[in-house]
């Protein structure tokens, strides 16, 4: 079930480029960021009391708030770069760049959470890095 979701994901993440590509047009990539996130804000709050599960706001530990609150800083700060690369730049090419967070991600994973980097994930992302470059130059 894990494989659809992300599927899911990627299909509403290359809707989110092009969507965002169009109605940047004209408008400050900081201000299109700030409406994203509003949407954003409710469909996730909204998901939150469809399901009924805020009550578990209270049970939330205090690192568990550090890291969601710093990871809420880092998703910022990657749509404020994100927005302004696309408007300053075709999406055929911003997209391509942005997804080299597969390769970061997989170097952060083995340094801080200590997962396995095997030579299917070296060749991997290897090949994600060449293919890229190849979209980008």
């Amino acid at each position: 079930m894990w494989f659809v979701f992300a599927l899911l994901s990627a299909v509403f993440a290359a809707l989110t480029s092009i969507l965002a590509k169009i109605g940047i047009e004209g408008v400050n990539s900081n201000l299109a960021t700030a409406i994203r996130t509003v949407v954003v804000l409710f469909m996730a709050w909204g998901m939150v009391f469809l399901t009924g599960t805020q009550s578990g706001i209270a049970g939330i530990s205090r690192k568990s708030w550090l890291f969601l609150i710093l990871s809420g800083l880092a998703t910022g700060a990657s749509w404020l770069c994100y927005y302004h690369a696309l408007q300053i730049g075709q999406a055929s090419k911003v997209v391509p760049v942005d997804k080299l967070s597969v390769v970061i991600t997989l170097i952060l994973a083995f340094v801080f959470l200590h997962e396995d980097f095997t030579a299917k994930s070296a060749i991997g992302a290897v090949l994600i890095t060449a293919g890229t470059l190849v979209m980008v130059l």
